[in-house]
């Protein structure tokens, strides 16, 4: 006799079947099955007794079901299909001995095609049973996440420049997991074993956002150009849940072909997932959006932006443009929400693609095109709200800016000196301020856009000093320069200039410069 459960369990089968029996070609579409369990013994196979977990939400990349009472599912699959779990709150997945993520089934069951680097092995036939193994995990409210912008080594040298740079002092980290938001390489994707062994050291799970540059530059089109990242991290695009969080990670290179150009844009098949997603997702849970070329570079934006401007907490962050900005996204740029939407162009690990001298120990200085030092942001979560921290690499917590002004002037030019500020994490919703200790009250100061002057002098300093090394590549605007004039009458002698800002979570930090004024 059939249980309740079994006939409802037959009933979903069946809508489903209406809904996805047939793939794009027309034919009549195998089904995978399986079941999301809690792997009490942590041998990820599922023993007699180990419970499934229902409720517990499975992807084909398009379709979305929630596992039954038993914790069993059951969906549409095509050839090249990748399975996975959307991980839930209070439960992890397996991770590799390089603490990246297992949550999924790659279904190529004659491999991927050829390419100078080696994609997925075949994996024959489809199995009876797709089993995801969950172990409990407690995910408090509030907690950090470290995001790393374009790592981006092209040889093993500076794989071992992030080592030293970032990885060493992020070690023992109280941060819960990672991301890093493409350009994980730079095109030697035979790099990918040695860079996840380097990042694993940071002893935190890893996720991984697809770049331009970790792709197969050979393949004809976009879905053959992700088969060596399948190889090594899964999905291309993916969701999970920590704490009251959903995060969500997108694959927005599009690539187009053997003429090796690409655009920012997601398929169709994304865009499905992220509607079919958000349905099961409560509209007062913040959405975080992973992606590689920042949201207002992508061609179809405005068909995410139908997706999200109706839920009033999300945050999204890209890479890709080796500087570090704050774009809050409104109607002129053809979003409807009610609040503007805040987009983070993320610091890079890479800085200018590791150019510019060497320090003391041999790490280039990498600064960034804005004149921001390389290195990596930490994002802290508390329910549905967040705020964020730039971290440069090797540097205490608190430098967060440089101050510009010369060493020397007269008190009677003071009016017509410039003072120059780089915020690096500042944004049009900071607040900053100098006055000359003991001489002057507080003076505001105004936002400027233009080159970093520091950056200008350095790049040139070094293109002297060594006219055959590569150069650091010249510099852009930068979104958080700030300038002010000195006040006439100035005392001659030697004054300590302090800066102060807040930013948009009204975090304070200051900065001091000593200048001497003379008669």
């Amino acid at each position: 006799m059939l249980r309740m459960k079994d006939i409802q369990w037959a009933l979903l089968c069946g809508c489903l079947l209406i809904l996805g029996g047939f793939d794009a070609m027309g034919d009549t579409t195998q089904w995978a099955r399986g079941s999301v369990f809690e792997d009490l013994n942590r041998n990820q196979i599922r023993d007699d007794g180990e419970p499934g977990l229902a409720g517990v939400r499975v992807s084909n990349g398009r379709q979305i079901v929630a596992t039954d009472p038993a914790g069993r599912w059951r969906l549409p699959i095509r050839s090249a299909d990748i399975i996975f779990v959307i991980k839930p709150r209070n439960w992890m997945t397996p991770v590799s001995r390089d603490q990246l993520p297992r949550f999924y089934y790659i279904h190529k069951p004659e491999g991927s095609p050829p390419s100078a680097y080696p994609g997925v092995a075949p994996t024959g036939p489809l199995p009876g049973q797709i089993n995801f193994p969950l172990y409990p995990q407690t995910e408090p409210d509030r907690f950090k996440v470290i995001f790393f912008g374009d790592p981006q080594p092209r040889n093993q040298q500076e794989i071992d420049y992030i080592a030293h740079d970032v990885v060493e002092e992020l070690i023992g980290t109280e941060a819960r997991f990672g991301v890093t938001l493409g350009d994980i390489l730079f095109d030697d994707l035979s790099l990918f074993g040695s860079f996840n062994a380097t990042i694993g050291m940071i002893g935190i799970p890893w996720y991984n956002v697809i770049g331009n540059h970790d792709l197969n530059l050979d393949s004809e089109n976009d879905g053959d150009s992700d088969e060596t990242f399948h190889r090594f991290f899964g999905p291309n695009f993916y969701a999970f849940d920590y704490g009251r969080v959903h995060f969500i990670v997108l694959d927005n290179v599009d690539w187009q072909g053997p003429d090796h150009s690409y655009r920012g844009a997601l398929d169709a098949a994304q865009l499905q997932f992220v509607a079919n997603d958000l349905k099961e997702v409560p509209e007062d849970q913040l959405i975080v959006l992973s992606m590689h070329i920042p949201l207002t570079n992508m061609v179809n934006r405005h068909e995410l932006y139908r997706l999200l401007e109706d839920r009033p907490f999300s945050v999204s962050l890209s890479g890709h443009t080796h500087w570090q900005g704050h774009q809050f996204i409104r109607s002129s740029d053809g979003w409807m929400g009610s609040e503007p939407h805040h987009h983070i162009v993320n610091v890079t690990v890479s800085g200018t693609w590791w150019r510019g001298f060497q320090d003391e120990v041999g790490i280039p200085h990498a600064t960034m095109r804005d004149g921001a030092p390389n290195g990596y942001s930490i994002l802290t979560f508390d329910g549905n709200r967040y705020s964020f921290e730039f971290k440069a690499a090797r540097r205490p917590a608190d430098y967060q800016m440089n101050i510009y002004a010369p060493e020397t002037f007269s008190s009677g030019n003071a009016a017509s000196v410039d003072l120059q500020v780089n915020v690096f994490a500042g944004s049009e919703k900071s607040q900053v301020r100098f006055r000359i200790v003991g001489a002057t009250d507080w003076i505001s100061m105004t936002p400027i856009s233009g080159p970093d002057p520091e950056y200008v002098r350095t790049r040139n300093r070094e293109l002297e000093a060594a006219p055959e090394a590569p150069a650091l590549n010249p510099p852009v605007d930068s979104l958080h320069l700030w300038r002010a004039r000195f006040p006439p009458g100035l005392p001659e002698g030697t004054h300590r200039i302090e800066v102060e800002t807040v930013d948009a979570f009204g975090k304070k930090y200051s900065a001091s410069r000593i200048v001497r004024v003379t008669d």
